[in-house]
C-alpha cells in the first residue's frame, strides 16, 4: 500500500476525527512543515520464563494440564502494550499470585498480531492473529482459560489489578464455574460492599433505560460501580477530571448504577428487573465497568477491566463515531486514532492520566 504523504495523512485525520475532536478542542490542522506529536507510553514487556513453552496444539496442552491437575490459561498480548507490562510486572512477579498460578495453570503466551501457528482443541489450524480475531479479542491483555475439556472457564478482557486477578485465579483454580458464573462469584465480594457511589453531573437520574435508549440521537452508557471501589475512584479522580474526556462523554447519555443493588430498572431492551440481577446477566465482574448501547439498544462495546485515560477516550470515540460499524478489531481503530492525533499535530500519551492540549 502506498503511503499518504504528511499533508495527506492529515487531511485524512481532520476529515476522519473532525466529529470528535471540534467538540473538545478547536482543531487546526497543522501544515505539513510541523513537527508530529510525539507517542507516550509504549512498554515492551516478555512473557515470564515460566510459561509453558507450547507448540500451540491445544488439545495436547489442555490434556497435559489435566493430567498434573493443572488448567491452562492463555495469555494474548502485543508488543508494547503497557497493561502487558503492568500484568507481567506487578502480577506475575507477585510472589503469591505467581507460586498459585504455578501451581494451578499452564501459561501459554499468544501474539495477537503473531503468525505461528495454532491447532484449537476442535483442530482447526490459526496463525495466532487469526484466532485472536476469532475469539473477538479487543483488548491486550486478553486471558482465557480453559477447562479439562477444552472449554473456555473464564475470560478476562483486559488488565485485572492484583487483589481482583487472585479472585479470578481462585474461581478457575477451585472450578466454580461448575457452581455459578463468576459475575455471581464477584458480586457475593463487590455487592455486599455499603457506601456512596462517587456522583457526576453527566449521569442521568433515569430507572427506565429504554427511554434514554437513542435520546438525542445518543448512544446510551450504563456505569456499573460498587462503593469502596479503589478502580472507581480512580476513574472518577483521575479519567473523568480531564476535561477532554469529559467533552467526550457528554456526548452520550450516561446512567450509573450499583452493581449490588435492588433497585428496579427497565433495561434497554424493556425487561423489568433489578440492577443486581442485570449485572449478574450482563455478566459484570468488575468495577467500575461501562456497557454502551447503540440507539437501538443493542449493546456494541464494554469496558470491564482497568483501562487509563487514553483507552477510556477511544471506546467513548469508538462508540460515538460508530467506527465499530466499518471497523470491528478496536485495536486496529486506535492504532489509527493514535496516529491521526500525532499527525495533527499533538501528542499521544496511552499510558497517562492527562489528555493532549491545545
Amino acid at each position: 500500500m502506498t503511503r499518504l504523504s504528511h499533508k495527506a495523512s492529515v487531511s485524512v485525520a481532520c476529515r476522519l476525527l473532525g466529529l470528535v475532536f471540534a467538540l473538545w478542542i478547536p482543531l487546526q490542522c497543522p501544515a505539513a512543515s510541523e513537527q508530529p506529536g510525539k507517542f507516550l507510553g509504549a512498554i515492551a514487556s516478555e512473557k515470564p520464563k515460566w510459561f509453558k513453552e507450547s507448540f500451540l496444539e491445544f488439545e495436547a496442552d489442555v490434556a497435559e494440564a489435566a493430567a498434573t491437575g493443572r488448567r491452562v490459561m492463555l495469555y494474548f498480548h502485543q508488543a508494547s502494550c503497557p497493561y502487558c507490562a503492568r500484568l507481567v510486572e506487578e502480577n506475575f512477579t507477585d510472589p503469591g499470585l505467581k507460586a498459585y498460578i504455578m501451581k494451578h495453570f499452564d501459561g501459554i503466551a499468544l501474539n495477537m498480531w503473531g503468525d505461528r501457528e495454532v491447532v484449537s482443541v476442535a483442530g482447526k489450524a490459526f496463525t495466532e492473529k487469526t484466532f485472536a480475531a476469532a475469539l473477538k479479542v479487543q483488548y491486550t491483555p486478553t486471558l482465557v482459560f480453559l477447562d479439562e475439556t477444552g472449554k473456555v472457564a473464564l475470560r478476562l478482557n483486559g488488565y485485572y489489578p492484583p487483589q481482583d486477578f487472585r479472585a479470578a485465579l481462585d474461581y478457575v483454580a477451585q472450578k466454580r464455574e461448575q457452581k455459578q458464573s463468576f459475575a455471581q462469584f464477584r458480586l457475593e465480594q463487590l455487592g455486599s460492599r455499603q457506601g456512596a457511589l462517587f456522583d457526576e453531573d453527566f449521569y442521568i437520574e433515569e430507572t427506565d433505560l429504554k427511554r434514554l435508549v437513542g435520546r438525542a440521537g445518543k448512544p446510551l452508557v450504563v456505569y456499573f460501580e460498587a462503593p469502596a471501589c479503589p478502580e472507581c475512584e480512580t476513574t472518577h479522580r483521575r479519567i473523568l477530571t480531564d476535561r477532554a474526556t469529559r467533552k467526550l462523554v457528554e456526548q452520550a447519555n450516561n446512567v450509573q448504577l450499583n452493581i449490588g443493588s435492588d433497585e428496579a430498572i427497565v433495561t434497554p431492551a424493556g425487561a423489568q428487573t433489578t440492577a443486581r440481577l442485570w449485572a449478574q446477566e450482563l455478566g459484570i465482574s468488575y468495577t467500575p465497568s461501562l456497557v454502551f448501547f447503540d440507539g437501538g439498544g443493542q449493546e456494541v462495546m464494554r469496558i470491564s477491566a482497568f483501562l487509563k485515560t487514553f483507552h477510556f477516550q477511544s471506546v467513548y470515540a469508538y462508540v460515538l463515531e460508530k467506527a465499530y460499524l466499518e471497523q470491528p478489531s478496536f485495536q486496529r481503530y486506535i492504532s489509527a486514532r493514535a496516529d491521526h492525533i500525532r499527525e495533527s499535530g499533538f501528542d499521544t500519551d496511552i499510558w497517562g492520566y492527562e489528555s493532549f492540549h491545545e
